[in-house]
């Protein structure tokens, strides 16, 4: 019987060989990231690039200057990424610790231990698991798996996952049986995400073309 550890690491493999690297996450500082990962919630990443570019024009890409901004007028900016003015809360809730407390500075942010990190991340309003985690990984380059609808999915079919899990048991079986590694994690969800998008699809999936067809059920 293959492994766990064994099984994950012959699947990324496999989607690698597919898909190539995905460079993710896009973004050109960490706070833009961090910014990218709360607009994303609930909404296709071609309107939260919208959103981001329009903060660029306007040149509010930057903690202070959106914490000093209207509510109104962050809403009318961040419009595209949908849900708006919810988004708008959530964004100010995310500005007002990080002002507070690391200064605005991306750097001592990271400087904090990741469990610590975490646990403060997921107590601002509106942040969960998958939009902390993302901050982690991809703005701050901590080793912690995210986990999303494509994870759940794709480890549900082939048969590594009950039907009902939970976010922290998925990112346990995940983050026991790989190398703590930011730069594998991050490369890992990516690749995920491009299969679930593109083959692994919640409705009519496209399993006989999918990269990880004939990887599964071995140690059901």
């Amino acid at each position: 019987m293959i492994s766990k550890s064994k099984l994950l690491i012959e699947a990324y493999n496999l989607l690698l060989e597919k898909f190539g690297p995905q460079r993710w996450w896009p973004g050109d500082t960490p706070f833009e990231i961090i910014v990218g990962a709360i607009l994303t919630q609930n909404t296709n990443w071609k309107n939260v690039e919208r959103a981001i570019a329009n903060l660029k024009h306007h040149g509010f890409l930057d903690a202070k200057k959106l914490m000093d901004l209207a509510p109104s007028s962050l809403a009318a900016l961040i419009r595209p990424a949908g849900y708006f003015r919810i988004k708008t809360k959530r964004l100010r809730s995310f500005l007002f610790v990080f002002l507070n407390d690391y200064g605005g500075k991306v750097s001592k942010m990271k400087e904090e231990e990741t469990n610590v990190l975490r646990k403060k991340l997921l107590s601002i309003n509106g942040i969960g698991p998958e939009t902390a985690d993302s901050i982690l990984l991809y703005a701050l380059n901590k080793p912690i798996f995210v986990v999303d609808a494509y994870t759940k999915r794709i480890l549900e079919r082939h048969c590594l996952l009950p039907e009902e899990t939970s976010y922290d048991e998925i990112q346990s079986l995940l983050m026991d049986n790989l190398p703590h590694e930011a730069k594998l994690f991050n490369e890992y969800h990516a690749l995920i995400v491009k299969c679930g998008k593109d083959f692994c699809r919640a409705k009519k999936p496209l399993c006989s073309e999918c990269p990880l067809n004939g990887w599964n059920r071995r140690d059901s």
